[in-house]
């Protein structure tokens, strides 16, 4: 999956340690400092406004320090009143930026107002709806987000504590857990008023992992052993442990109660339909939450369509190498399938297999850096740690994905592999998915934007377009198979092109609940024949994209996006195209919608070719 779960159109998508930055090799550079002054002090503002309204994007960046300390010890606003006040602020961004002459710009500063302006005009259109917002989740608290599964995480890995008052500032935002839970309740009982509440399915799988979260005694839980371990490992004077629990059992616990009860109240009247379409406004909801994951005009049925057509060519490319393996006997899925279970590939479900399987993602990892140097001529550091997913959130997390590093270095990127059953990950699965979430993909693009800090906007870090983003992460695992890490692993290589497959077959299932009203059954039982994985993982799998609409689309389109401006890139550069230029050109936007990516390239390609 993608990088951390909260991110939207801005927060959770920068990364990185902060290093001199050496200029790049191409000219035109879309990303930098803005030349226009007035939108310069503008964006500067948006900047400031943003990171207010979300404190925890702060924090994740490492910005909630100077005058921004005060930001530490608070959390986002997630009332229906705070739902409001974010569409408005996007509505004002969006006016205020267009009171600029877009036409008076350079093309650098026309590549950030653009993609300023599409961020805020999406965000706002989402406004248009009573339910959902980030990410297109029209549940506010599901088996994959609400602040009972985000927030500990959050706290734990991202809350940083170095002194006395950071760790303050983490019983103050403990305490802030439970408002945030109540207004998340809040949210749930009006959103079930206008008849939206989650399927059936999706509120079974909340309620268990919330009711197990309470089973566990404040004392043992980590809200409570993280601050009060890292304190003591700082030295810091102070009974964290008895503050921290106290703030479980008197404030966090009660209000976790009466989410449980809000959730609980609906399974009455809960449905088995999957798609939003059974929602008020479902389609036209669904065609936003489109746009939002994929920043196209594509329709549900042009996707579902390449869905198929992508999913069958990459079909015959497994077909040969199964062959070339001796595997030849029924469909590809069925083959795949039959891989999938079979013993030789798999760690065993154990701590001591578990920790096989991290160090072989680790060891994944240092192989693909030393042939960095034939994709990009950025040397960036892009430090990353690989974890597995918290026990405590794995049975509804993604199978895989990041967050992102600080800007401020003082947290590597961290690389999250869901090892609730190594059943779901066959040895030659794992490669591609550390190219993804790793490098060159995810802990690569997001070091960029540390790493070259004075080259890209600030706000470049506080905004991540889900194509753009995911695209990328796509198009890493590719460049890993051409720059030849799978030369001697055909195993590896066929685990690649599943992952190809998969997002394939993502396009097909994500517009076949939401468009075509697929029920849930039919959609696994589809993606399992598909793709060849296991049932458990794949409804898993299927059941983030009913929580989640329309962002599972954005991996293949924004991959085949950048793919085919390369291919384009290079019909017209011939001998002039550098592979490394081009990929260090996409990486230096700092993210940008798909639809301004392609202006962005044909100002690379007229400077290469000038050159």
């Amino acid at each position: 999956m993608a990088v951390d779960r909260r991110q939207f159109l801005l927060g959770g998508a920068a990364a990185g340690v902060a290093t001199a930055a050496p200029a790049l090799t191409w000219a035109a550079a879309p990303a930098g400092p803005v030349a226009n002054p007035r939108l310069a002090a503008l964006l500067d503002a948006f900047v400031q406004e943003m990171l207010v309204d979300s404190p925890e994007t702060a924090t994740s960046l490492g910005l909630d320090n100077g005058a921004n300390a005060g930001l530490k010890s608070r959390l986002s606003d997630a009332s229906v009143a705070g739902r409001r006040a974010a569409v408005a602020a996007f509505e004002s961004r969006r006016k205020r930026l267009r009171s600029i002459d877009r036409a008076a710009l350079t093309p650098g500063d026309v590549t950030v107002y653009d993609t300023v302006d599409y961020a805020q005009g999406l965000g706002a259109e989402g406004g248009n709806f009573s339910y959902g917002l980030d990410y297109a989740n029209p549940y506010v608290v599901s088996q994959q987000n609400g602040a009972a599964l985000t927030g500990p995480e959050f706290l734990n890995s991202q809350h940083g504590i170095a002194v006395k008052a950071d760790a303050d500032a983490y019983l103050a935002r403990l305490e802030g857990l439970a408002t945030v839970l109540d207004q998340e309740t809040g949210r749930i009982q009006a959103d079930a008023a206008a008849g939206v509440s989650p399927p059936d399915f999706i509120l079974a799988n909340a309620l268990g992992q919330l009711k197990g979260m309470r089973a566990v005694a404040a004392a043992d839980t980590r809200l409570v052993g993280s601050v009060a371990e890292r304190a003591r490992a700082r030295g810091i004077a102070g009974d964290y442990a008895g503050s921290a629990t106290a703030l479980v059992n008197e404030k966090v616990y009660p209000a976790l109660d009466r989410q449980i009860a809000g959730l609980s109240a609906l399974q009455a009247g809960a449905s088995g339909d999957a798609g939003v379409w059974r929602l008020p406004d479902g389609e036209a909801y669904y065609a936003w939450g489109l746009r939002l994951g994929t920043t196209t005009e594509r329709t549900a049925d042009d996707i579902h369509q390449m869905g198929l057509d992508q999913g069958a060519a990459i079909d015959a490319q497994m077909d040969a190498v199964l062959k070339s393996q001796g595997y030849s006997q029924g469909t590809v899925g069925e083959r795949m399938s039959a891989l999938t279970r079979d013993p030789k590939f798999l760690y065993p479900n154990t701590d001591a297999g578990r920790a096989d399987l991290i160090a072989y993602l680790n060891g994944r990892i240092a192989a693909i850096r030393p042939l960095m140097s034939k994709l990009s001529k950025l040397d960036l550091k892009a430090e990353v740690e690989v974890r597995p997913v918290p026990k405590e959130i794995e049975a509804g997390a993604a199978l895989g994905y990041m967050n992102f590093a600080a800007l401020d270095g003082s947290r590597p990127a961290i690389y999250y592999v869901n090892l609730q059953d190594t059943g779901n990950w066959p040895r030659y699965t794992l490669a591609s998915l550390t190219m993804h979430e790793a490098i060159p993909g995810h802990a690569w693009q997001g070091a960029y934007l540390a790493e070259r800090r004075d080259r890209v906007p600030a706000i470049a870090s506080l905004m991540g377009f889900n194509a753009f983003v995911e695209g990328w992460a796509l198009y890493a695992e590719q460049m890993a198979d051409e720059a030849g890490l799978y030369d001697d692993d055909p195993m590896g290589r066929l685990g690649y092109f599943q992952a190809l497959r998969f997002r394939a077959a993502r396009l097909v299932v994500d517009t076949g609940l939401h468009h075509k009203r697929w029920s849930r059954e039919k959609t696994i039982d589809w993606m399992t024949a598909a793709t060849g994985r296991s049932k458990g993982a794949i409804t898993s799998e299927v059941d983030r994209y009913c929580a989640s609409p329309g962002q599972a689309c954005g991996y293949k389109v924004g991959h085949t996006e950048i793919v085919r401006l390369r291919d384009a890139a290079k019909a017209t550069l011939g001998p002039k195209f550098d592979i490394r230029d081009f990929n260090d050109a996409v990486v230096a936007t700092g993210g940008v919608p798909i639809t301004v990516l392609a202006s962005v390239i044909d100002r690379y390609v007229a400077a290469a070719r000038g050159a």
